[in-house]
């Protein structure tokens, strides 16, 4: 670990949004799921959510995006009903990204809030009972033939507005992650190997200097 690679891993965890966050129901498309933690990344979400049958991930190992699991984190459930109790007992509204009547234009919510953004399977969209856990549904305007983008598309969009809202907030100027959650993450993303190592043998994480580097005993 350089400090160069340290400072750089660093900064940005220091940019992570705990209160922004993605729940995908059933979006079965390899290739969608890795550009949409890719757009994740990007804008700073820390924690993903997916309902997915059985409570498994499609595989991404030959997506341009299969690397992106690593900095973000994501949970996997069997029903959506689950995930949306679990955010919203943390002080999420779910919005969904589906075409009602009761839309409202993207550019025109509050991405400041604690936010979790819906997003449905690629053919059929959010589901009712998905629909039934919102707090509100957002659209994308179009003046073209189709009615709709592609699901990775469409995240994308709304992401960064959601980023542009937040940056024009200062909420990427200082760390928002707690410090319990913070610490140990930065442990993991910059020793990865010997995080696992760790859990493996219950041993605590050792402290890190100010260049990245072990202050601690570790595990053999």
């Amino acid at each position: 670990m350089t400090p160069r690679r340290f400072q750089k891993i660093k900064a940005v965890l220091d940019r992570r949004q705990p209160d922004l966050t993605i729940l995908m129901e059933h979006v079965h498309k390899g290739h969608n799921l890795s550009a949409i933690l890719r757009t994740c990344d990007a804008v700073g979400i820390f924690e993903a959510h997916a309902v997915t049958p059985g409570g498994r991930l499609v595989s991404r190992r030959k997506t341009s995006g299969g690397g992106s699991k690593r900095w973000v984190g994501i949970s996997t459930y069997g029903t959506v009903a689950e995930p949306a109790q679990a955010l919203k007992a943390r002080g999420f509204r779910i919005l969904a990204a589906h075409l009602t009547d009761r839309a409202k234009d993207f550019r025109e919510v509050d991405w400041t809030q604690p936010t979790a953004l819906l997003l449905g399977q690629e053919k059929w969209g959010v589901t009712p009972e998905a629909e039934a856990c919102c707090d509100g549904e957002v659209m994308i305007p179009m003046a073209g033939m189709v009615a709709s983008l592609n699901v990775s598309v469409a995240a994308a969009v709304i992401l960064y507005e959601a980023q542009r809202q937040r940056q024009a907030a200062g909420c990427y100027d200082t760390s928002r992650l707690d410090p319990e959650i913070y610490h140990p993450t930065l442990f993991e993303w910059a020793y990865p190997r010997l995080a696992n190592l760790c859990r493996r043998q219950d041993h605590p994480y050792p402290d890190l200097g100010d260049e990245g580097e072990l202050l601690g005993p570790v595990p053999r």
